[in-house]
């Protein structure tokens, strides 16, 4: 069930998104990828006019979450299982977050 966009996205909203659609390859027609609102309303300066939606839409998210668990494999059993009790809650919240954190620990351990 997809929520109502805010008005602005967090910190942690933005930072995520950016992690995660570089973990997914995302790729747009011009190569740039990012574009959300300052809270002023001024557009960032290193952005693309592209939603993500990863923290809002379980149909960004889920995606994301299959990847990982190929990513996975054996090896890292325990990331596996991390990313899978998350999804237990039935949170995105909560979801994106571990989405995040695992990306963060692959990302600075692949």
């Amino acid at each position: 069930m997809k929520t109502k966009e805010p008005d602005f996205l967090s910190d942690k909203q933005i930072q995520g998104n950016k992690i995660i659609a570089l973990f997914m390859e995302l790729e747009t027609p011009d190569g740039v990828y990012f574009e959300y609102l300052l809270k002023d309303g001024n557009r960032s300066k290193l952005t693309h006019f592209l939603l993500l939606e990863y923290h809002l839409s379980w149909d960004w998210l889920m995606p994301v979450c299959s990847k990982i668990d190929t990513v996975c494999g054996i090896d890292l059993h325990e990331w596996d299982q991390f990313i899978n009790e998350s999804l237990e809650s039935k949170n995105i919240n909560i979801v994106f977050s571990a989405v995040v954190e695992f990306i963060e620990w692959y990302n600075q351990n692949k």
